[in-house]
């Protein structure tokens, strides 16, 4: 049984009693003879509207108030409250002068004296709150040089599922290259376990390693990870609700989801792409330069083998068939970047060239 429902039959009733003291007053004023049947008619009236409405006064506010303040961060929350708190001081101190004006402006002036300054208040802290608490951080001690600025490790960002299952953003979490916190809504990590519930083996058990990356995350003290309820109203695909949720929170996404990236971008979300990550620090190679690589299989053109270096760059190698399962010195002879990743072109080294290649 919901709160929710608990709340409509409470409704329900007050609603009900109070329908049956208006169909009183109603048969009182009009027609004396028929209390009961005004009673009973008011009272189904005003039972049916309570089941209806006491959602929207009780239960659907207090959700749209916990959507709200997720989305606010602490920083802005105590600034808020710092100012509503410096508003009433003041509201105070005014009371008394206000008080002794004349009536009715000595009875209403200091309680409209305290709406107004404790909204100046909070707008006027929230409005200047960077700077409020960068002179509380000029009094503390020095931190370490190790330890992020302020501006960065307040950052958030979004995760996707698919990078959460790559399992890659572990190893860079532990580098400590990523600044800020790790959000993880609610509605991804539903995801996340509806693939490791999958009847599907290979979805199960990717769902399942995704699982245990977010465990290796969380027990990450570089990074802290944070599971939020905050959630989209009137949306249903994870991806909409991401993106979305990025651009109230002003937060990038994490995420190696190539179509993902795309609508993000458009939308004026930004976007940590792990694969474009993973591109940018392999090694630059120029056409000219050597290799030792292992050709481990034919390539699509006749002649052709195939090997890897360790970053996981394919190396495409003329006439390297003949060299299959042996490592072999080759000259690059054309490096190429594609939406897949940057592929190297090269040919077997001439004796001369492996001498120079050994010295």
């Amino acid at each position: 049984m919901s709160v929710e429902f608990i709340f409509r039959l409470i409704g329900m009733v007050l609603f009900g009693i109070l329908g049956v003291y208006v169909g009183e007053r109603i048969a009182n004023f009009s027609d004396p003879n028929n209390l009961l049947y005004y009673q009973i008619l008011v009272g189904l009236v005003g039972a049916l509207a309570g089941l209806v409405l006491t959602p929207f006064l009780t239960t659907r506010p207090v959700k749209a108030l916990r959507v709200i303040l997720g989305r606010v961060s602490v920083q802005t929350l105590l600034g808020g409250l710092l100012g509503l708190l410096a508003g009433l001081i003041l509201a105070a101190l005014l009371a008394f002068p206000l008080s002794l004006l004349p009536e009715p402006f000595g009875n209403i002036l200091p309680f409209i004296g305290a709406l107004i300054m404790g909204y100046l208040g909070v707008m006027v802290f929230i409005m200047r709150q960077n700077e409020i608490f960068s002179l509380f951080r000029l009094n503390l001690p020095a931190k370490s040089s190790a330890e992020p600025p302020p501006a960065e490790s307040s950052r958030t960002i979004l995760l996707d599922t698919s990078v959460i299952i790559d399992g890659r953003i572990a190893d860079i979490a532990r580098t400590g290259f990523l600044m800020g916190s790790l959000l993880i809504p609610r509605f991804i990590l539903n995801e996340l376990q509806f693939i490791a519930d999958s009847p599907d083996s290979l979805r199960r058990q990717r769902g399942r390693r995704g699982m245990e990356v977010l465990a290796q995350l969380q027990k990450n003290a570089l990074l802290p990870v944070r599971i939020s309820d905050i959630d989209v109203e009137g949306v249903r695909e994870v991806d909409d609700k991401l993106v979305i949720l990025a651009r109230q929170l002003r937060a990038p996404i994490l995420t190696n989801d190539y179509n993902l990236n795309r609508v993000a971008e458009l939308q004026g979300v930004a976007v940590l792409n792990v694969n474009e990550l993973a591109n940018a620090v392999k090694s630059v190679l120029l056409p000219g330069e050597a290799l030792n690589v292992n050709i481990i299989q034919e390539g699509k053109e006749p002649g052709q083998g195939v090997g890897y270096l360790d970053d996981g760059t394919m190396v495409v190698v003329e006439d390297g068939r003949d060299h299959i399962n042996r490592n072999v010195f080759v000259i690059v002879t054309k490096v190429l970047q594609t939406a897949a990743g940057r592929m190297i072109f090269a040919r077997p080294a001439e004796k001369h060239e492996i001498e120079e290649f050994s010295h």
